[in-house]
């Protein structure tokens, strides 16, 4: 069986198929799974062994229909749902499986606070829709593979494994990212070795603002220097990942590092939280407030202008949680 799993982006959502892409190889016999993505999120399913080929979303939906189609696939799984990959299945004609995006259940949650929505993870519902196939989840969690290339050594950083504690400064909206004041209020009560991880000029901009506020010797900027791959070479081998609601919070599910998640204004019922099977590990922070969640993604400024859903954070509670002070 030729199978093609879609997920087109972005980092946390690709980890979050992995599940299904170790499951679908390893339990349907002799499967031939392929993986369509967009090129820029390549290197987390290119060191996939489950993955036997990585296909790559193009512009041009016709050449790459025509690709597709040559395939013969005898399965296609989309895990994107949208009108993109729609188009794209019934180019393909044959047999699909999907999954339920809950998107009316969601619009619910975040225009009348209604929370109707499954105390499900967004990969339960995954395996739901694989219920037909007798693929069944096998509750090992999610994977992170490194490429063999991967020449990081902690020590050209003077970093000891679990003795510093990495934060994830940015996120793909303003909204899900935790603030200049709370990251520096956070390293003052930790008290030890923090390193900075994040990407883009933005993250980079808002480092050299945490730098200028703290002593050189306590905080080691990695912004904007390493490669994803690096990125979670440093979460897994940190004592903790403090994080808001972004990607390498997903990565790091992979690890055994603890994660302390602070919730801006998305809601962790929507389904997309830290995912492992045992999660003693997994800190939720969350402010409770009556206009929480605003949004289902994200946005670029608070629609009510305090976002106290990130400014509330009991910085207190997320320091004692952490592994690196016990």
């Amino acid at each position: 069986m030729k199978v093609l799993i879609i997920r087109l982006s972005s980092i946390g959502d690709i980890v979050l198929t992995t599940p299904v892409i170790r499951c679908v190889k390893k339990q349907l016999g002799s499967a031939e799974v392929h993986f369509l993505t967009k090129k820029s999120f390549s290197s987390l399913v290119a060191h996939n062994p489950y993955v036997d080929q990585v296909k790559y979303w193009n512009k041009d939906t016709r050449a790459l229909c025509t690709e597709l189609v040559l395939e013969n696939y005898d399965l296609v799984i989309d895990l994107h749902k949208n009108v993109r990959t729609r188009l794209l299945k019934n180019t393909l004609k044959t047999k699909w499986i999907s999954f339920n995006k809950l998107n009316i259940q969601k619009w619910l949650f975040v225009q009348f606070k209604w929370n109707l929505l499954p105390p499900l993870h967004i990969i339960d519902r995954y395996f739901e829709a694989l219920k037909s196939l007798a693929v069944v989840d096998d509750k090992k969690g999610v994977d992170y593979f490194f490429p063999d290339s991967l020449s990081l050594q902690l020590s050209d950083y003077n970093l000891v494994p679990k003795s510093y504690v990495a934060i994830a400064i940015g996120g793909t909206y303003f909204t899900k990212q935790i603030p200049l004041n709370v990251i520096l209020d956070t390293i003052k009560h930790l008290g030890g070795t923090v390193v900075l991880l994040g990407g883009g000029d933005a993250d980079e901009a808002k480092a050299k603002e945490i730098m200028d506020n703290m002593l050189p010797n306590s905080v080691l900027n990695l912004c904007n220097k390493l490669t994803l791959d690096e990125s979670a070479f440093v979460i897994k081998n940190a004592s903790d990942l403090i994080t808001g609601d972004t990607g390498l919070m997903h990565i790091a599910s992979a690890f055994e590092t603890p994660i302390h998640c602070l919730w801006g204004n998305t809601h962790p019922s929507f389904g997309m939280y830290a995912y492992r099977v045992q999660t003693q590990t997994i800190f939720n922070h969350q402010v409770d407030l009556k206009c929480n969640p605003c949004s289902k993604l994200g946005s670029n400024s608070c629609p009510r202008g305090h976002f106290k859903c990130m400014q509330k954070q009991n910085v207190e509670q997320v320091v004692k949680n952490c592994q690196v002070l016990h």
